[in-house]
């Protein structure tokens, strides 16, 4: 049995500091690259058509997200107006509502949907040339 007093017990003492292990690399500057990414792209190497797969990934992804929201919006309005017929008999300014909404209202929604297609491309491009001059 051990003890306070037992042979085999360790003296209480103040604790041990905690010691952190790193390389000593870790703060060491990266190793220049042969030369820089954007050489890889105009090289059209392997690396280079990663960074434009990438690139054109993120515009895709961007545009097929972009048009299933608008599409699907205006798609949806003659749903809307087929599971409400009391919204499709009403009138404003002269006109059914069902026309005024698809024949005015849809245009100002591509606009703003182009707007932000380019706005949101021109970001992403910006971020890949980053990207490009950093590696």
């Amino acid at each position: 049995m051990t003890g306070p007093g037992s042979p085999g017990s360790h003296p209480p003492g103040p604790p041990k500091q905690r010691v952190v292990v790193t390389s000593p690399r870790t703060r060491a500057p990266r190793a220049p690259r042969p030369y820089p990414a954007s050489r890889e792209i105009d090289e059209q190497s392997e690396l280079g058509a990663v960074y434009m797969r990438s690139l054109i990934r993120t515009q895709r992804r961007l545009g097929l997200l972009l048009c299933a929201v608008v599409c699907g919006s205006v798609a949806a309005l003659p749903l809307v107006f087929t599971l409400a017929p009391s919204i499709a008999v009403r009138r404003l300014l002269g006109l059914p509502l069902p026309w005024l909404l698809l024949g005015v209202l849809v245009f100002p929604v591509f606009v703003l949907a182009g707007w932000f297609y380019v706005r949101q491309a021109e970001r992403g491009e910006r971020e890949f040339a980053e990207l490009v001059e950093r590696s």
